[in-house]
């Protein structure tokens, strides 16, 4: 068996270090993907007579295919796991038929944001303002660390977001799962989000010395002949010490206490008269350049923290140029009127990011709905008043500079404008990319429409690689060679 000179010069110079090695054939398209904890052992395996004799078909067609591979070197083996599994998702090789089922690592989710959180697993990871850890490539570890977690500090079960009493009558996991119990007051809202926060800690690697007490307990158990528990308990502190080993990444906590949030409500209530504390606000915001690709952002918050699950994205339809009354009272309108359609609740309050002129806008539209009675205010960037009297300025609110009201309205603000800002970006950046295509010969508005229905959208079509570019109907090689090319230019 022979292998090209190129092959024969790499296996001499592979690395004795975990990692991941991308196998290619003679077009050099990625046919497999492979981890390793020695990627010289590993990749040399494949290049040796005896693999080639005793090796399964599979195997024999793969290393008949090979004519180069690439290696990515990484700091340990559970590293190389979860790469492989990206690249595996991202180039789709031929060979890798295992995990072509598009499988995700588990994570362990916290509903942070929640009055009662709670804990558990998922495999994917969303923008909800929850913390998340891991990706963990032992399920079992995952599973361990959410029982232990949920024992250890009495976090509970149910699925309510504010448990009561009516729910403790069908539950009895206080006595089973030594749940806390804060739906009957066995502890306070603050005791249990300490509990909660300690269990953030110690999934962060910050509480190690919770495993040194179970490995006492389990070396406690060895000595008194309770081999089983002790088992059951060495077991246990394996998955533990692996969930926490494997650098549990935090995804996003809310930067405001749960507390400090109602306080703040409770502050803009009074302030602004309101029949109610406003426990969602939804608050808009305007993006454009130069009055080109006008855009609107509406995020929300529940209980005075940002809830990423209600954030929503508009294009501006109706407004040409810069004009952002007008496209603030079009993103209003279409609000608030499928919110009518749809027959679901409104806000407590609506919130504008601008002073009078979008204040007005928004409430003439409101009026406009038969909406006259939600509240609506203003945030001027300015000296951060809030304008809620739409009829002149003269009614315009300083809140207390560091009052919880105020920093409750601002990061909400600051919240819709990064929101908007981002999507105005994407958006942009789109279009680069498609006028980018038009510059490329041969590329007409047919091919671009075929290249776009292809791949559904610029962004995925960006990330294909060249052979993936020439499956696309019409585009051979060379044309998908000079795609790719202009794609990469910054």
């Amino acid at each position: 068996m022979e292998f090209s000179k190129t092959i024969k010069e790499k296996l001499k110079t592979l690395p004795d270090k975990p990692g991941c090695y991308l196998m290619r054939d003679r077009d050099g398209k990625i046919i497999y993907i492979g981890k390793a904890a020695s990627l010289r052992k590993r990749v040399q395996s494949y290049f040796r007579q005896h693999t080639k004799r005793t090796a399964q078909p599979k195997i024999r067609s793969l290393i008949n295919s090979i004519d180069d591979f690439d290696i990515v070197v990484l700091k340990s083996e559970a590293e190389a796991i979860l790469t492989e599994g990206k690249l595996i998702k991202e180039y789709r090789p031929h060979y890798n038929t295992l995990w072509k089922d598009d499988k995700r690592f588990t994570m362990i989710r916290i509903d942070v944001q929640h009055p009662f959180p709670t804990i558990g697993k998922v495999r994917i990871r969303k923008n909800d303002g929850a913390a998340y850890f891991g990706p963990y490539t032992s399920g079992m570890a995952a599973k361990v660390a959410v029982e232990f977690l949920e024992r250890h500090f009495g976090l509970r079960r149910c699925r309510p977001r504010e448990p009561d009493a009516d729910t403790y009558k069908h539950c009895s996991n206080d006595i089973i799962a030594n749940c806390s119990a804060p739906c009957i007051g066995k502890v306070s809202a603050e005791e249990y989000r300490g509990r909660v926060e300690e269990a953030c800690a110690f999934l962060r690697g910050e509480r190690m010395g919770m495993l040194k007490e179970l490995r006492a307990e389990m070396e406690r158990m060895a000595g008194g002949l309770r081999f089983e528990e002790a088992a059951a308990l060495r077991d246990m502190l394996m998955h533990l010490h692996n969930a926490v080993k494997e650098k549990a990444k935090v995804r996003k906590t809310p930067k405001m206490k749960q507390d400090e949030a109602r306080q703040g409500l409770k502050e803009l209530q009074t302030q602004l008269k309101l029949m109610e504390e406003p426990r969602v606000i939804e608050c808009f915001d305007i993006s454009n350049i130069s009055g080109t690709s006008s855009v609107a952002s509406m995020v929300c918050s529940v209980d005075g923290v940002p809830y990423p699950n209600r954030y929503r994205r508009f294009r501006i339809k109706t407004v040409e140029g810069a004009d952002d009354p007008r496209s603030m009272a079009e993103v209003v309108r279409r609000r608030y009127s499928r919110l009518q359609r749809e027959g679901k609740p409104m806000p407590g309050l609506v919130m504008v990011d601008g002073g009078i002129t979008q204040l007005r806008a928004a409430k003439a539209e409101l009026v406009e709905l038969g909406l006259d009675d939600l509240p609506i205010v203003g945030l001027a960037k300015r000296y951060e008043e809030v304008v809620w009297d739409y009829t002149d300025n003269s009614g315009n609110l300083v809140l207390p500079r560091h009052s919880a009201g105020l920093t409750v309205v601002t990061r909400l603000r600051d919240e819709a404008h990064r929101f908007a800002i981002t999507y105005h970006r994407d958006l942009r950046r789109q279009r680069i990319m498609e006028s980018r295509l038009d510059e490329i010969p041969g590329i007409g508005a047919s091919k671009k429409e075929l290249l776009l229905k292809h791949f559904g959208s610029i962004t995925r079509l960006g990330r294909a690689t060249i052979d993936q570019i020439a499956e696309a109907p019409g585009i051979g090689k060379k044309t998908a060679e000079l795609i790719r090319n202009e794609l990469d230019k910054k």
